[in-house]
């Protein structure tokens, strides 16, 4: 099994402020020249459920989106991982 991959992200109760836009071109603009991309995928139900079963995601948080997020970072790095031996 696939150990269970999480991002440490920061909880605050306080209300966030809102974005302006310049503040989202520039996260952007970092993201693109750091080689990310960030794109909105649509999963059905049977896939979180298969996140679960290969050990990504805890039961209990199916229908927590960070947590969701956060399992499908995981699963694409294990998967575009380079096998044992290849370079990489």
């Amino acid at each position: 099994m696939v150990p269970i991959h999480y991002r440490r992200r920061a909880m605050s109760s306080e209300a966030k402020e809102p974005v302006t836009a310049a503040e989202r071109m520039r996260h952007h603009r970092k993201r693109r020249r750091n080689g990310l991309r960030c794109l909105r995928v649509v999963l059905h139900e049977t896939e979180i459920a298969s996140l679960v079963d290969k050990g990504f995601l805890r039961p209990e948080r199916r229908q927590d989106q960070a947590a969701i997020q956060s399992a499908i970072d995981g699963f694409i790095c294990h998967s575009l991982a380079p096998a044992e031996g290849e370079q990489g």
